[in-house]
């Protein structure tokens, strides 16, 4: 057994509660679902268009993301 004794006043501030369950998380991964599949299509046929076509996809759902999150649609940094 330890001898050392935590206060209330010693624990960390609680973490938000939302998880990542934002607009701006929820846009940045569906996109990036959608673009995983359109480039594993792409691959599998394979039709190098469609795989720039998904990399297309993932560029626009991660600045869509960033937008959102910098409007205030996202987790808060701090």
């Amino acid at each position: 057994m330890s001898s050392i004794e935590i206060g209330p006043e010693d624990l960390p501030e609680v973490a938000h509660s939302n998880h990542g369950k934002t607009t701006a998380a929820w846009v940045t991964n569906t996109g990036l679902v959608i673009a995983a599949l359109v480039m594993a299509f792409g691959i599998a046929i394979p039709t190098w268009p469609l795989v720039w076509v998904g990399v297309g996809i993932a560029v626009v759902s991660l600045a869509a993301g960033a937008i959102l999150r910098a409007l205030g649609h996202g987790q808060p940094l701090a």
